[in-house]
């Protein structure tokens, strides 16, 4: 897994990016059309965001391409605002999912990574240049040529569909060897929220025994951050706007502290946020 930083100038390269993608992809074929094999899904077909059946296609199994039959997605936060098109840049149909895990049923001639039967999984890129300077630095988040699991155009002009389908392919370099002693259904996430927030923890050193590390907000990507530091043996403060999670974040989630953002005592309670400076 690689670091996910983004700049402000690789946003807005990104965004100019979507747009074209978008524009793009407004000329594309239909889904059922684009491609050999026949794939069945739940897909957005406006901004109310309701999900229904949808019949499309997969590319055949290239040379570096590994297919598998889905058997978990996750659902991002990402996928309901691409779906109401809450960021502007979705066409519909849109087929959502990135954080998909799976058996594999077939590889291509030239795949070395992986076999039929692997446990498998891909997160929130398919493809990049490869070879830009970010992708030659094992940084393909930044690439400004990144495509995404959904919604993207791929390199040969198709769109992307993600993982609440039947089955997926992706190329060998996109995808993970799933562990198997990880389960698949609740691993499923750590391909999104997990790398969100493993990433700056690692970045940041604060990965080490010791380290005092606050975390603002117990939704989604919080309560993996607090597992993450609490597995690096990290001095871990949880800091919510109401005291509702609290119970969840000391005996649940076996977080050090727990901070009311919105009561002033609170925030300067022992000076604990003076540490994180």
């Amino acid at each position: 897994m690689h670091s996910i930083y983004t700049t402000n100038e690789h946003l807005l390269n990104n965004t100019i990016c979507l747009l074209l993608h978008k524009h793009s992809l407004s000329m594309a074929k239909s889904p059922e059309s684009e491609h050999p094999i026949k794939a069945y899904g739940y897909a957005a077909r406006d901004t109310s965001g309701v999900l229904s059946p949808l019949t499309f296609s997969r590319r055949a199994t290239g040379d570096k391409d590994v297919r598998f039959k889905v058997l978990y997605c996750g659902i991002c936060h990402s996928d309901l605002h691409f779906a109401k098109n809450e960021w502007g840049m979705s066409t519909y149909p849109i087929l959502p999912g990135h954080e998909i895990v799976g058996v594999v049923t077939e590889v291509g001639s030239k795949v070395e990574k992986f076999k039929v039967g692997d446990n498998v999984g891909v997160g929130c890129l398919v493809g990049t240049c490869g070879s830009c300077e970010c992708c030659a630095n094992d940084l393909e988040s930044y690439c400004p040529k990144q495509i995404l699991t959904y919604g993207f155009l791929y390199h040969d002009g198709t769109r992307t569909y993600g993982g609440y389908s039947d089955h997926m392919v992706a190329d060998e370099h996109f995808v993970l060897r799933w562990p198997d002693n990880l389960p698949l259904d609740s691993g499923a996430p750590l391909l999104c929220a997990g790398i969100t927030t493993y990433s700056p923890l690692r970045h940041f050193g604060l990965d080490k025994p010791g380290m005092k590390v606050g975390v603002v907000g117990l939704g989604g990507l919080g309560h993996v951050a607090v597992k993450f530091a609490k597995a690096f043996g990290a001095e871990v403060t949880v800091i919510s706007t109401s005291s509702a999670k609290k119970q969840e974040a000391l005996e649940g989630l076996k977080a050090d502290h727990f901070i009311v953002s919105k009561d002033p005592e609170q925030m300067q309670v022992h000076g604990i946020l003076n540490s994180f400076k």
